[in-house]
């Protein structure tokens, strides 16, 4: 008889990477196709004593850096909500806002979350048009923020 699956843990297989929820501020499940750039590093510091020994340095850990997000959603009529917020960037002030990305399971519910503090759009894209195209138009937003953090649910 075939194993239909009914008794393997939920843990056997990684999740799909394609259905996902974006809050950006107070704006709830705002539709993207894709994002990027979900990523963290420390930069390494390196060191040597005068009178160490060893002709090498020692590297430690020192400040942490992260890059910015790309967010891309295809252009809807009327759809001017980034343009808006991008807009408003008025003497080096602008409305920085908490992004939340969430990696659903199948039933809907986030499984990982990222959170990104005190985004802010630093770059809109919009589409590129091709007369003979037979593609849907996609601009993209990129935010810069002030960390990163995941939780699991």
């Amino acid at each position: 008889m075939a194993d239909d699956g009914s008794k393997q843990s939920s843990n056997v297989w990684p999740l799909p990477k394609f259905y996902f929820k974006v809050d950006i501020g107070d704006q709830k499940d705002v539709p993207f196709q894709e994002i990027s750039g979900l990523d963290t590093e420390t930069q390494p510091i390196e060191y040597r004593a005068g009178n160490s020994k060893e002709f090498s340095t020692v590297k430690m850990p020192g400040i942490k850096k992260t890059g910015n997000v790309t967010l891309k959603k295809g252009v809807f009529a009327k759809d001017n909500k980034f343009w808006d917020w991008y807009n408003q960037i008025k003497l080096n002030t602008i409305k920085r806002v908490p992004v939340t990305i969430q990696l659903c399971d199948e039933g809907g519910n986030p499984t990982m979350v990222w959170t990104l503090a005190n985004a802010w759009p630093t770059k809109i894209t919009g589409t590129d048009m091709k007369s003979d195209g037979n593609e849907v138009a996609v601009e993209s937003l990129e935010v810069a923020h002030e960390g990163l953090t995941i939780a699991n649910k």
